[in-house]
């Protein structure tokens, strides 16, 4: 069998909400509930599982690979929320998109301030 990604935790102060908040920012079905986990599934097979936490949060980046009509929904809904959102990872490009690799890419902050990113070509790819 070939090695590949399945799952990762992510950890939230209210696991369904933020679980909630990727689910419809990135069009995907409602999370469902697997022990003490929210589960946002991918195409790929990948699950992204909430867990609720009271420690200190670390803050994850999480990125996802996306088609040209997938950037413009994603899109049109982060603006349609009025969320910030940047061209970089360092938040210096406020309100822009980049053009990395001749795609178009874009970071966001979920609610728990997890560094989210939507790329339409993989980095190193241009």
């Amino acid at each position: 069998m070939a090695i590949q990604f399945n799952h990762t935790i992510v950890p939230a102060r209210d696991a369904l909400s933020a679980a909630t908040f990727l689910a419809e920012i990135l069009g995907r079905d409602p999370p469902r509930r697997f022990g003490p986990f929210w589960m946002v599934s991918l195409d790929n097979g990948v699950t992204l599982d909430f867990q609720d936490s009271d420690e200190a949060m670390p803050i994850e980046h999480y990125a996802f690979l996306v088609s040209e009509a997938e950037f413009d929904a994603i899109f049109a809904r982060i603006q349609a929320r009025s969320l910030p959102y940047w061209a970089d990872p360092m938040h210096t490009r406020e309100r822009q998109i980049n053009r990395n690799d001749g795609g178009r890419g874009l970071y966001w902050n979920d609610p728990n301030g997890h560094y989210l990113e939507i790329i339409t070509r993989p980095y190193g790819s241009g």
